[in-house]
């Protein structure tokens, strides 16, 4: 019997766990693959606290209720600051600023209403032209008429994130099972429990299940099938995508570059590649009508050609060769905010996803914990209910 069952060894997860063992929880972590082997090791490590071009896309209406969330940002800027000293492990954060881009006059207005938004909310950010921008980013395409810069903005590394959370949560006393997938969701007496099977990762998992008193569903884009154990269906929808990394250069691109007209990030590893992503679509296999969720989305021509496209803005990258391309997936909601909180009419059931999930990462996870261990988050998140969506059966 454990206090809380996390299911997903993610960014979030493993951040959750963390957080609940550092407090004294028995906390099991539950992951049907390895940890890390997902969404969370996948993404291209951005660290975006600017509303992202799908958050201003649809017109000020949007991006006003996109800005309900820039809380979220401010306060996981000063916590990705802080990541490698609070887990005492390498994480590879650089937050040496962030540019969005704005090509045409309406782009720029556009990026000026966006910047006057965000300052409203506390964000740090302000809107470069001519030779200020010049001065501060010379390897930008002359096309650019002006950027918005954030100077919190940056990167980390999603091969390192994660698993150093799972160290240290490990290290607290949490107990992490990896190849153990959760198969049914079962409400009982004094909480739940949770039936597994080992899967081929698992090299001996156990298969005893696990009773807790609380559950939190952090599995990424297979948390709405979780939910739907418990009967709930959660209006999260699964997003395939695409990502390019150049060979390595010299360095000479310090900052996180995105487009506030069009899909695109970029910014460049410690090894010197260039990773370019930024939403570019991929596509889901199906089998008997539906997503299959466990096998990699496809990669889409004209997807990779859109990257290459849109990396235009910096033009030394057009001369890097392509070393690799792959896909991953994301879940979104349709007000593009998190599902963060208890399940409506489940005690006990809490849900963490969509949003900008590796970005505000280590901000959910632990805004989440103290609502568990207190019912008093440090950061009201009442905005981010998955009541909000009203209570619907699953079936």
């Amino acid at each position: 019997m454990y206090d809380v069952a996390v299911i997903g060894g993610g960014l979030l997860g493993c951040a959750v766990a963390y957080h609940l063992a550092r407090a004294g929880t028995r906390v099991v972590l539950l992951e049907k693959d390895e940890l890390n082997r997902h969404a969370s090791g996948q993404n291209a490590g951005s660290l975006h606290f600017q509303l992202e071009y799908r958050m201003v896309a649809d017109g000020d209406a949007a991006a006003e209720r996109a800005a309900r969330a820039l809380p979220l940002h401010l306060d996981a800027q000063r916590a990705w600051a802080g990541l490698a000293a609070e887990l005492d492990a390498p994480v590879e954060v650089v937050q040496h600023g962030g540019l969005m881009l704005a090509e045409t006059a309406d782009e720029l207005d556009r990026l000026r209403r966006k910047a006057s938004l965000e300052r409203r909310h506390g964000l740090d950010v302000t809107v470069l032209t001519g030779a200020e921008l010049t001065s501060l980013a010379p390897y930008l395409a002359a096309g650019v008429r002006g950027a918005a810069y954030a100077p919190g903005e940056g990167k980390a590394n999603p091969r390192l994130v994660t698993l150093a959370y799972a160290r240290a949560a490990s290290r607290l006393g949490a107990d992490l099972r990896t190849g153990t997938r959760v198969t049914a969701l079962t409400r009982e007496a004094g909480g739940w429990r949770l039936t597994t099977t080992p899967t081929a990762a698992g090299r001996g998992a156990r298969t005893d299940g696990v009773r807790a008193a609380a559950v939190v569903l952090a599995a990424g884009v297979w948390t709405a099938e979780l939910a739907a154990m418990a009967d709930v269906r959660l209006p999260v929808v699964p997003v395939a995508l695409s990502m390019t990394a150049t060979a390595p250069t010299t360095p000479f691109l310090p900052h996180l570059v995105q487009h506030v007209g069009r899909r695109l990030s970029m910014k460049q590893t410690s090894d010197g590649n260039v990773l370019i992503g930024g939403g570019s679509p991929a596509k889901f296999r199906a089998v008997d009508g539906r997503i299959d969720l466990e096998t990699a989305p496809e990669l889409r021509y004209e997807s990779l050609v859109g990257n290459a496209d849109a990396a235009r803005v910096v033009p030394a990258v057009l001369r890097l060769p392509v070393l690799r391309c792959w896909s991953g997936a994301t879940t979104l909601t349709p007000d593009q905010l998190p599902v963060l909180g208890p399940l409506p009419r489940r005690p006990g059931l809490y849900a963490a996803t969509g949003g900008s999930a590796f970005t505000l990462g280590p901000t959910y996870a632990r805004l989440l914990a103290e609502t568990l261990l207190t019912g008093e988050p440090s950061l009201p998140i009442d905005a981010y209910s998955p009541a909000r969506f009203g209570f619907l059966n699953a079936v």
